[in-house]
């Protein structure tokens, strides 16, 4: 009788330690969703600027963003005058780069989605995301008084560029405070900081990202919001077509 009672306490413990692992994982699930949607509305329209700081130079660029879900986005520089109109269109799982100068439109293939985006620390995998990090990963969850601390490992049967995603999120702003990215060694090669909360059309959000690549030393990018609409009526379908493009504006 005491072995078969030891037995129970045993299958109990574990059904419960699963049970607490998966409301865990469902928190932890709950919580990206809502940080991947913080900067993006059904069809929204941003303005931001982008300075990349090397040991050599700083460049700034500014630029216009429009997005329709995850699936559809349009980037376009607008300042300085040297790359005014360069590009890029994201449509689902494609994505393409148009340089008015030689007015000539580049595919971006699968073997460049680690590549750097007009030669900051920003990837093309970043801009195309191809799969929602919730899709991909295997979630754990750590709580803490001030943080959510999420650890995203790969899932087995899914191709990712990272092999592990550290999230940091405030408990109290819900908002993000940092990611680091791992290599498949795991390695920290990248970290993203989230800062200066700012108020876009009644919704609270970091208006500064700080993304910094731990391999390049004295290399680092920073994106400022200026403007943020989450509901802009005139960004449709439509207008992410390779035709909208190479149009001038």
């Amino acid at each position: 009788m005491r072995f078969w009672l030891v037995v129970l306490i045993l299958i109990s413990s574990l059904s419960l330690q699963h049970s607490v692992a998966e409301e865990l994982s469902d928190d932890a699930r709950q919580i990206i969703e809502e940080m991947e949607k913080l900067y993006r509305g059904d069809a929204s329209r941003a303005t931001l600027t982008m300075t990349v700081m090397t040991p050599r130079n700083d460049r700034r660029l500014r630029m216009s963003a429009e997005s329709l879900g995850q699936d559809y986005a349009l980037y376009r520089i607008l300042a300085p005058k040297k790359e005014e109109g360069i590009a890029t269109l994201k449509r689902e799982k494609e994505m393409w780069n148009y340089f008015p100068k030689i007015n000539k439109v580049i595919k971006v293939p699968p073997s460049m989605m680690m590549g750097s985006w007009m030669g900051s620390d920003v990837t093309n995998d970043d801009l195309l995301r191809e799969t929602e990090l919730v899709d991909a990963y295997d979630l754990s969850l750590e709580t803490t008084e001030d943080q959510y601390r999420i650890t995203l490992l790969p899932k087995e049967d899914t191709v990712t560029v990272w092999g592990r995603i550290d999230y940091i999120v405030d408990r109290h702003s819900m908002l993000p405070l940092e990611q680091v990215f791992f290599d498949e060694r795991g390695r920290k090669i990248r970290r993203m900081e989230f800062s200066e909360v700012k108020e876009f059309e009644g919704k609270r959000l970091p208006s500064v990202l700080k993304v910094m690549p731990l391999n390049k030393e004295g290399h680092q990018t920073v994106v400022e919001y200026e403007s943020l609409d989450f509901d802009a009526p005139d960004v449709t379908k439509d207008l992410f077509t390779r035709r909208n493009l190479t149009s001038r504006f």
